[in-house]
Protein backbone atom coordinates (compact mmCIF):
# COMPACT_ATOMS: atom_id res chain seq x y z
CA UNK A 1 0.00 0.00 0.00
CA UNK A 2 2.70 2.57 1.13
CA UNK A 3 4.94 1.32 -1.94
CA UNK A 4 2.14 1.84 -4.64
CA UNK A 5 1.06 5.59 -2.82
CA UNK A 6 5.06 6.06 -3.15
CA UNK A 7 4.89 5.09 -6.69
CA UNK A 8 2.34 7.45 -7.42
CA UNK A 9 3.57 10.60 -5.76
CA UNK A 10 6.81 10.09 -7.38
CA UNK A 11 5.04 9.82 -10.97
CA UNK A 12 2.74 12.78 -9.94
CA UNK A 13 6.00 14.82 -8.54
CA UNK A 14 8.07 14.13 -12.09
CA UNK A 15 5.20 15.13 -14.36
CA UNK A 16 4.80 18.34 -12.62
CA UNK A 17 8.67 18.68 -12.60
CA UNK A 18 8.52 17.71 -16.64
CA UNK A 19 5.23 20.40 -17.24
CA UNK A 20 7.21 23.38 -15.31
CA UNK A 21 10.63 22.91 -17.07
CA UNK A 22 8.39 22.81 -20.43
CA UNK A 23 6.69 26.00 -19.65
CA UNK A 24 8.01 28.25 -21.95
CA UNK A 25 7.89 31.45 -20.59
CA UNK A 26 8.15 31.45 -16.58
CA UNK A 27 5.97 34.17 -14.94
CA UNK A 28 5.60 36.07 -18.42
CA UNK A 29 2.38 37.50 -18.73
CA UNK A 30 0.52 37.28 -22.41
CA UNK A 31 0.17 40.79 -22.09
CA UNK A 32 4.06 41.73 -21.56
CA UNK A 33 4.68 39.41 -24.52
CA UNK A 34 5.82 41.46 -27.90
CA UNK A 35 4.26 41.00 -31.37
CA UNK A 36 7.52 40.37 -32.84
CA UNK A 37 8.90 37.12 -32.37
CA UNK A 38 12.30 38.12 -32.82
CA UNK A 39 12.52 40.98 -30.20
CA UNK A 40 10.41 38.64 -27.65
CA UNK A 41 13.16 36.31 -28.08
CA UNK A 42 15.78 39.10 -27.55
CA UNK A 43 13.90 40.17 -24.77
CA UNK A 44 13.51 36.35 -23.10
CA UNK A 45 17.32 35.69 -23.54
CA UNK A 46 17.86 39.58 -21.73
CA UNK A 47 15.80 38.43 -18.83
CA UNK A 48 17.21 35.15 -18.17
CA UNK A 49 19.94 37.00 -17.26
CA UNK A 50 18.16 39.45 -14.91
CA UNK A 51 17.94 38.67 -11.22
CA UNK A 52 14.47 39.87 -9.57
CA UNK A 53 15.34 42.42 -6.65
CA UNK A 54 12.55 40.51 -4.44
CA UNK A 55 12.95 36.76 -5.22
CA UNK A 56 17.13 36.70 -5.04
CA UNK A 57 18.41 34.50 -7.24
CA UNK A 58 15.47 34.18 -9.46
CA UNK A 59 15.26 35.25 -12.91
CA UNK A 60 12.83 38.26 -13.88
CA UNK A 61 11.32 35.44 -16.56
CA UNK A 62 10.93 33.12 -14.08
CA UNK A 63 9.65 35.49 -10.92
CA UNK A 64 6.08 36.55 -10.38
CA UNK A 65 6.72 39.37 -8.31
CA UNK A 66 5.25 43.42 -9.12
CA UNK A 67 9.32 44.52 -9.60
CA UNK A 68 10.42 41.46 -12.07
CA UNK A 69 7.10 42.30 -13.78
CA UNK A 70 8.27 46.03 -14.39
CA UNK A 71 11.43 45.12 -15.08
CA UNK A 72 10.42 42.46 -17.75
CA UNK A 73 8.47 45.64 -19.13
CA UNK A 74 11.28 48.09 -19.25
CA UNK A 75 13.42 45.24 -20.88
CA UNK A 76 10.63 45.36 -23.68
CA UNK A 77 10.46 49.11 -24.25
CA UNK A 78 14.07 49.48 -24.41
CA UNK A 79 14.07 46.63 -26.83
CA UNK A 80 10.97 48.68 -29.15
CA UNK A 81 13.29 51.99 -28.92
CA UNK A 82 16.01 50.77 -30.34
CA UNK A 83 18.48 50.21 -28.10
CA UNK A 84 20.57 47.21 -28.45
CA UNK A 85 21.00 43.97 -25.99
CA UNK A 86 23.88 45.65 -24.61
CA UNK A 87 22.50 49.15 -24.54
CA UNK A 88 19.29 47.61 -22.77
CA UNK A 89 21.44 45.99 -20.31
CA UNK A 90 23.81 48.85 -19.73
CA UNK A 91 20.51 51.56 -18.50
CA UNK A 92 19.08 48.77 -16.03
CA UNK A 93 22.31 48.28 -14.62
CA UNK A 94 22.48 52.36 -14.44
CA UNK A 95 19.31 51.88 -12.63
CA UNK A 96 19.42 49.57 -10.43
CA UNK A 97 23.13 48.77 -10.24
CA UNK A 98 25.43 45.51 -10.94
CA UNK A 99 23.31 43.45 -8.59
CA UNK A 100 20.64 43.27 -11.06
CA UNK A 101 22.74 40.62 -12.93
CA UNK A 102 22.89 36.78 -12.57
CA UNK A 103 26.14 36.34 -14.26
CA UNK A 104 28.40 39.72 -12.91
CA UNK A 105 31.34 40.59 -15.08
CA UNK A 106 34.25 40.01 -13.44
CA UNK A 107 35.57 43.64 -13.52
CA UNK A 108 36.72 45.98 -10.71
CA UNK A 109 35.86 45.65 -7.79
CA UNK A 110 33.75 42.21 -8.50
CA UNK A 111 37.09 40.23 -8.80
CA UNK A 112 37.59 40.21 -5.33
CA UNK A 113 34.25 38.34 -4.67
CA UNK A 114 35.03 36.03 -7.38
CA UNK A 115 38.25 34.83 -5.74
CA UNK A 116 37.24 35.52 -2.23
CA UNK A 117 36.24 31.64 -2.36
CA UNK A 118 38.81 30.37 -3.93
CA UNK A 119 41.31 32.16 -1.74
CA UNK A 120 39.38 31.27 1.29
CA UNK A 121 39.40 27.33 0.69
CA UNK A 122 43.48 27.60 -0.28
CA UNK A 123 43.86 30.05 3.03
CA UNK A 124 41.67 26.70 5.00
CA UNK A 125 44.18 24.50 3.19
CA UNK A 126 47.52 25.93 4.62
CA UNK A 127 46.02 26.57 7.63
CA UNK A 128 45.18 23.04 8.16
CA UNK A 129 48.90 21.83 6.95
CA UNK A 130 50.40 24.04 9.14
CA UNK A 131 48.06 22.53 12.19
CA UNK A 132 48.57 18.96 11.23
CA UNK A 133 52.40 19.35 11.10
CA UNK A 134 52.30 21.18 14.32
CA UNK A 135 50.15 18.58 16.15
CA UNK A 136 52.49 15.60 14.65
CA UNK A 137 55.45 17.78 16.06
CA UNK A 138 53.97 17.83 19.04
CA UNK A 139 55.46 16.25 21.98
CA UNK A 140 53.54 13.44 23.19
CA UNK A 141 52.20 13.94 26.51
CA UNK A 142 52.56 10.07 28.48
CA UNK A 143 49.09 9.45 30.43
CA UNK A 144 49.91 9.91 33.78
CA UNK A 145 48.32 7.32 36.81
CA UNK A 146 46.90 8.87 39.93
CA UNK A 147 49.22 8.90 42.64
CA UNK A 148 48.27 6.82 46.05
CA UNK A 149 46.61 9.80 47.75
CA UNK A 150 44.63 10.88 44.74
CA UNK A 151 43.65 7.08 44.51
CA UNK A 152 42.51 6.75 47.99
CA UNK A 153 40.31 10.27 47.85
CA UNK A 154 39.00 8.23 44.53
CA UNK A 155 37.83 5.20 46.46
CA UNK A 156 36.28 7.47 49.19
CA UNK A 157 34.32 9.64 46.76
CA UNK A 158 32.84 6.28 45.18
CA UNK A 159 32.06 4.71 48.24
CA UNK A 160 29.82 7.58 49.00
Amino acid sequence: MRLARLKSLIVVGLTTLSLLAAAPGGAVEPDEVLDDPVLEQRARHLSEGLRCLVCRNESIDDSNAELARDLRILVRERLLAGDSDTEALDFIVARYGEYVLLRPAISGANWLLWAAGPLMLLMALVIGVFYVRGRARAPKVAEQSLSPEEQERLRKILEE
